[in-house]
């Protein structure tokens, strides 16, 4: 069948229907174990009861009316999060890449505040932020900037996980305002950083005013075992970024800061039309409570650590696997050559799986897994993982 969709995917060969929990069905009626949750978006699984019944009852009473007015579901939502988060304010968009850009031009205007003129911001090699122009820009991944130059201008670029070079930095250039960095990098394949990464980053930041700005969008909402991130280090940002997880497959980011960073930005400086509004906040308000009255983030962290064993167990053995990293929910089993062919052939046993960085088999289960579900992951994905090696074997 024609397509009249710009080509900007290349889908599989495949439609769903519906979901419940970790499980999806396609148009055939077959059904599929998803390992991953729509790339980190419905960490409470398919069609959760809270968040459709939310979405229900605000679609029948009010969608959205601007920012021009307040919206009280919008500060119930900036309310809960800077709780749970530590931090004083809240900016909500409709994506990642917003709440990046939201958080990039923040910190240029208190660089600009600071009588800096051409403030820049450090970046990690390996990082995702977004495809947007400023995001793209801050993002440290060739491939994926190719072809879209000039690129915005500001950004100096690090190895993810070397200080000695954020140091250098801070030795060399006045014009830094501020670092933004994953806490982990998802689509970089995976990858933790040493413990006293972010803690360094955090004494370094204090040491030269910059602001150090956290990208959660994919991290957040429980996603590594704590409701964020950041939480694993005791260190607190500046600037932290939201989204995916936030809305359960409802379009919502948010930019929160503390400190001298919440009262950077003043009437006119940053707005949006759709961010915020009454039905995606009512989703957003579901979700939060959801996490915090189950649990869920410490419930998770308590499965993935027994998953994360168990594929190191299962794996041990197994020819071309290079490493295993894992931090809550989020998995990364990288291998010794590209492997995206794994994508179709999980596809085909039923089981939705993610390859980035070319090697690396990326795992985003939703926090909700039952621990048979669980166990069915770690199976199957172990079965795709040696089937593929013993043909490279046999191949070489």
């Amino acid at each position: 069948m024609s397509s009249r969709l710009m080509d900007t995917y290349a889908p599989l060969p495949v439609s769903f229907e519906r979901g419940d929990g970790a499980w999806l069905w396609d148009s055939q009626g077959n059904r599929y174990l998803d390992a991953l949750s729509g790339v980190a978006v419905c960490n409470l699984g398919h069609a959760h009861p809270a968040v459709s019944k939310a979405l229900c009852e605000q679609a029948g009473k009010l969608l959205h009316t601007s920012n021009l007015y307040n919206i009280p579901l919008q500060q119930e939502l900036a309310m809960a999060l800077t709780r749970l988060a530590g931090m004083d304010k809240a900016f909500f968009c409709n994506s990642g890449a917003e709440a990046n850009e939201a958080a990039i031009k923040l910190a240029r205007l208190y660089g600009h505040q600071k009588g800096i003129k051409t403030p820049a911001i450090v970046v990690a090699n390996g990082s995702f932020h977004g495809r947007t122009l400023a995001t793209l820009s801050a993002t440290g991944n060739r491939r994926i900037r190719a072809g879209f130059e000039p690129l915005v201008r500001g950004f100096l670029r690090v190895e993810y996980n070397d200080l000695d070079a954020m140091q250098n930095i801070a030795r060399n250039d006045p014009d830094v305002v501020a670092v933004l960095v994953e806490p982990v990098q998802g689509e970089g394949g995976v990858r933790l950083p040493d413990k006293g990464y972010l803690p360094a980053l955090r004494t370094l930041c204090d040491e030269q005013g910059w602001l150090l700005m956290l990208d959660e969008v994919q991290t957040g909402m429980g996603r590594t075992g704590k409701m964020f991130a950041f939480q694993h280090s005791g260190i607190m940002p500046d600037v932290m970024t939201l989204a995916k997880g936030l809305g359960n497959g409802v379009p919502i980011g948010a930019c929160l800061a503390r400190g001298a960073a919440a009262t950077v930005f003043q009437p006119g400086n940053h707005a949006t039309t759709f961010g915020g509004n009454p039905l995606v906040c009512s989703a957003a308000l579901a979700v939060v409570r959801t996490l915090e009255q189950h649990d869920l983030p410490a419930r998770a962290a308590v499965l993935a650590e027994q998953m994360l064993k168990d594929f190191r167990n299962f794996l041990s053995e197994t020819a071309h696997v290079k490493a295993i990293r894992g931090l809550g929910m989020m998995f990364g089993i990288e291998l010794e050559r590209p492997c995206g062919e794994l994508v179709m052939k999980a596809l085909e046993a039923n089981l939705l799986i993610n390859v980035t960085a070319e090697n690396v088999v990326r795992l985003l289960p939703p926090l909700i897994l039952s621990k048979q579900e669980a166990n069915e992951i770690v199976h199957r994905v172990c079965k795709l993982v040696n089937e593929f090696s013993s043909m490279d074997t046999e191949a070489a």
